[in-house]
């Protein structure tokens, strides 16, 4: 008994890094489990695998795995997923494209890829991808808060500079005046609108207290617009 507990105290000393496999010989096991049909043993090994080293597992998946096999979209997921928790944000987003080639109206990895353009400062790609979400989820929380926010902040920014505009006027015409409060009409319209159709999905969905006061700022605007 004795002996056997100074055994355990060694393993349990011993470096993760001798006790893990390496990616290496993860991915022999991959293969092997590919070969013999056995998808959900090698996704899991995968998985490990890219823990393990990723750019040897990317790697794997570039120049090992058939494209048109039913396992290569999970495989892609594993390292969009990857990338994603590790902040790699460019690779994460060019994971998310190719599992999305294999299946384009999962709803899941569209809103991961449109929050992965986000991140990458593509927001009006962003916009786009969230859209799609909408056309097969229209009660998709993140892709409504998205939206909501987007053409809100688009709105105010605009708002912002016809109203700079209008205040270098030192002394506005009738005209000038008309032409401004029309500006405002169609930012409103245009934008402010918008937001609320979405920011108003949001409250139906959870309730959020940032999208009822952006709802409340909007209706006050109207007001002042009439």
């Amino acid at each position: 008994m004795k002996s056997f507990t100074i055994l355990f105290s060694l393993f349990l000393m011993l470096p993760l890094s001798l006790m893990a496999q390496s990616a290496g010989e993860l991915l022999t096991k991959v293969a092997d489990a590919l070969s013999e049909g056995k998808d959900d043993y090698a996704v899991s090994l995968f998985r490990q695998s890219a823990d393990a080293g990723e750019e040897k597992t990317e790697m794997f998946y570039w120049t090992r795995v058939d494209k048109g096999s039913v396992v290569a979209p999970r495989l892609a997921d594993v390292l969009a997923a990857h990338y994603k928790e590790a902040r790699n944000y460019d690779k994460a987003y060019l994971f998310y494209k190719e599992f999305l080639q294999h299946r384009p109206k999962d709803v899941s990895a569209l809103a991961s890829c449109a929050e992965m353009e986000m991140m990458r400062g593509k927001e009006k790609e962003a916009l786009k991808t969230y859209e799609k979400v909408l056309k097969l989820d229209a009660d998709h929380l993140q892709a409504n808060i998205f939206l909501g926010n987007y053409y809100y902040l688009q709105a105010e920014k605009e708002k912002k500079k016809l109203e700079d505009d209008y205040r270098k006027i030192a002394s506005p015409t009738r005209m000038q005046y008309a032409r401004y409060r029309n500006g405002l009409s169609d930012v409103f319209d245009k934008g402010y609108s918008k937001a609320r159709v979405y920011l108003q999905r949001v409250l139906q969905l959870f309730p959020s207290m940032e999208a009822g006061s952006t709802l409340e700022k909007i209706k006050r605007l109207e007001k002042e617009l009439k």
